[in-house]
């Protein structure tokens, strides 16, 4: 079994000595879902929940978050940010939200903490928006649907349409 990066030999967690590796462009993509009732998804839509726009809101919060990765997890490494994206895709019949985010960076780590960040952050910034008018939405299936760069190069999770780095 392959020993674990983030934990030294006596067990003892640890930041990732990074300092060797070369800087490479790297690229992650990460979605999540976030489920609720149709007349919602309706009202985000419209522009017509009471808090304001939605979408333009969680966009803003999966942007900062991903700015912020090192603040929220202990062991992750500040990265320099060249870009990052955060698209919705309602589908109105069975009231779900898709929400994908993609992350660009050139430097010695990856950008997937990043990426999963900011659908995090999406999610839970639509949830609070509109949980004055459905508090039975649900957030989940937060998952790396694809990375490029770095020493493990490409990763593409199977099944994922559309998914990968540009």
């Amino acid at each position: 079994m392959k020993r674990l990066s983030h934990v030294d030999r006596q067990g003892r967690a640890r930041m990732v000595d990074i300092s060797e590796k070369d800087e490479t462009k790297r690229e992650a993509v990460a979605r999540g879902v976030i489920t609720m009732q149709p007349a919602t998804l309706r009202m985000i839509q419209k522009g017509i929940v009471p808090k304001g726009d939605v979408l333009a809101a969680a966009r803003l919060a999966g942007v900062m978050a991903a700015k912020r990765v090192p603040d929220l997890i202990p062991l992750c490494h500040p990265l320099l940010l060249s870009s990052a994206e955060v698209e919705f895709t309602p589908i109105e019949k069975s009231g779900r939200l898709d929400i994908e985010s993609r992350v660009k960076i050139t430097g010695r780590t990856g950008a997937e903490m990043e990426a999963l960040t900011a659908v995090a952050m999406a999610a839970l910034t639509v949830y609070d928006m509109c949980k004055a008018v459905d508090k039975e939405m649900v957030m989940g299936s937060i998952r790396l649907v694809a990375k490029k760069g770095g020493k493990s190069g490409t990763y593409r999770r199977p099944g994922e349409n559309g998914a990968g780095p540009t």
